[in-house]
């Protein structure tokens, strides 16, 4: 039977469930006192008469019936059906420091939100700043608890563990001066979601278990080939134990996916022989390098052996900021703000895009501040001129797949970046017909994240990729790789597809502020995995070509 704590936490999830599905506010107030009057119970619940529980100080008869229930089932029906009625990311929510049932109920309710990756979005979009309740500190506050909860979750986005792989690189190297320390794997592969880090090295046991005891790491397990371990960061670290003369063989094995290394053993059996450099294996087999990002698809080893695969788009390749937000909607920085930076940073143009007028949570702007924005910009244009600011907005695609305001405002802009932000929650039916629809618009020139996904938080809508692609194709509509580290969407996967078949993509950073900029680096790193060129990268087009193609 449960105890008086197991019984008392009971009580209180439904009250805080109650307040978060926004339920009989008395009744909510009544279980949590009940919860704490349980607490304080001298004597076990389990032990006293059915009967003598109601007149318990604290406790009444409806508080009464559910001690009862819990006693003689160890469920609660109706704290079992708010559980099933709530989506787990709201669970999850009540994890964070800082968010009550009131506020997890707004996040939920009225902004849409059911998962702590779309809350930590929203709070880097200053989106919860729009909704009562909600100041900078408690916004900052928010975002501080998650980032605390995800990094103990163990699974990281290679843009928050990178930094810390370096760092832990340089460390193991300065500590093993006489030794090999490879790191390997799936950040060598520049995946962009990682579980641990991985280095292949001819130290042996004893000398990494002491470097790792001296550091505070714990080990977590141990053989005489492997160690596992983990520091306060909660980052997995692997070490695996290898000959000095047998290093590159094992981090060659590593650093690429199953497939390819099963494919290339079969055609290349000897090549890992006496390897002294990663290059070393491409030599032997007489074919062009491939760095470790590309080996995934076995079809790769064929293209080697044609020519070389080294031609995909580098960060340096990227020209101009396309897609981002101001201080008109949910950005930080004034478009002048931001303008400046990009010229700074050796930027030829900049293409502001801010929400549409549905994206009330994002402050979206009314056909009126379009109209006064446009202006403002005209004005900036003519102060930094060569520089360039063009005129877009990401517009909402609606659920008919239609875009926010009229196709003669439509018309003011020079491009847009049509997005699906709300009403994710759909069959692929729905999905592809929302948004085919937005694709087939003569007005919309990006389709903006694709999917709509946030990386360990949220899933896609579920979309034919070969048809979208198609689409895409056939209306001379730009397929966007958002490369905000949590997003990379389109997925890097479906990057060597539509270029094949002769999309046009975009890495943009869907940046809210300057900083944001930053992540360009982290969608150019997904795209180099699908092999996209620079040529078919419409961000790194020239100032004259961008405008060039606008005019079509």
């Amino acid at each position: 039977m449960p105890d008086n704590y197991a019984i008392a936490d009971q009580f209180s999830l439904l009250s805080k469930l109650m307040d978060i599905h926004q339920e009989n506010s008395f009744k909510a107030k009544s279980y949590g006192s009940t919860a704490f009057s349980i607490e304080k119970l001298p004597l076990q619940l389990k032990t006293i008469p059915k009967e003598q529980i109601a007149s318990l100080k604290g406790i009444g008869d409806s508080a009464a019936r559910k001690i009862i229930e819990i006693l003689e089932t160890g469920k609660l029906l109706a704290l079992e059906e708010l559980i099933a009625k709530t989506p787990e990311g709201v669970l999850e929510m009540m994890q964070i420091k800082g968010i009550g049932p009131k506020k997890i109920s707004t996040i939920w309710k009225e902004m849409g939100i059911e998962g702590l990756g779309e809350l930590l979005y929203a709070c880097n979009e200053n989106r919860l700043l729009l909704y009562k309740g909600f100041g900078e500190k408690t916004q900052k506050n928010v975002k501080e608890a998650i980032v605390f909860y995800f990094r103990h979750q163990g699974h990281f986005l290679y843009a928050d563990i990178e930094t810390y792989a370096l760092h832990m690189q340089e460390v193991l190297t300065s500590q093993f001066k006489g030794n090999k320390l490879m790191l390997c794997g799936d950040f060598v592969r520049q995946m962009p979601t990682l579980e641990k880090l991985c280095w292949v090295t001819d130290c042996s046991v004893p000398q990494i278990t002491a470097f790792l005891e001296d550091n505070g790491f714990e080990t977590t397990a141990i053989t005489e080939e492997m160690l596992n371990a983990k520091g306060i960061e909660n980052v997995l670290l692997e070490f695996q134990f290898s000959q000095t003369d047998q290093i590159q063989k094992r981090s060659f094995i590593l650093n690429g996916s199953a497939a390819f290394v099963e494919e290339w053993l079969n055609q290349y059996p000897t090549s890992l022989n006496d390897m002294q450099t990663d290059q070393d294996a491409f030599i032997a087999a007489s074919i062009n390098y491939i760095p470790s990002f590309l080996r995934e698809d076995p079809a790769i080893i064929e293209r080697a052996i044609k020519g070389s695969v080294m031609d995909v788009v580098q960060p340096t390749d990227i020209k101009s900021i396309i897609h981002s937000h101001s201080d008109w909607s949910d950005g930080s920085n004034t478009i002048e703000e931001m303008a400046k930076a990009c010229i700074d940073k050796g930027f030829e143009y900049m293409v502001i895009s801010d929400h549409s007028k549905s994206a009330f949570y994002a402050n979206g702007l009314t056909e009126e501040r379009v109209k006064a924005q446009h202006q403002y910009i005209d004005e900036l244009n003519r102060k930094y001129a060569p520089f360039k600011i063009f005129k877009s907005i990401e517009s909402d695609i609606l659920n008919d797949g239609s875009l926010d305001y009229s196709d003669n405002l439509l018309g003011t802009f020079d491009l847009v970046i049509a997005s699906v932000h709300s009403n994710l929650k759909m069959s692929q039916e729905k999905a592809m017909q929302r948004v085919m629809t937005a694709i087939e618009n003569p007005f919309t020139t990006i389709l903006g994240h694709p999917t709509g996904r946030l990386l360990l938080s949220r899933k896609g809508y579920p979309l034919d990729h070969e048809k979208i692609i198609d689409a895409c194709i056939a209306n001379k509509v730009v397929i966007e790789i958002n490369a905000h580290p949590r997003r990379l969407d389109l997925d890097w996967t479906w990057v060597a597809r539509a270029q094949e078949k002769g999309a046009l993509l975009s890495i943009n950073p869907d940046a809210h502020n300057i900083e944001g900029y930053n992540d360009i680096r982290y969608g150019t790193l997904a795209a180099q995995k699908g092999g996209l060129k620079k040529e078919n990268n419409l961000s790194s087009f020239s100032l004259q070509d961008f405008e060039a193609y606008l005019k079509g």
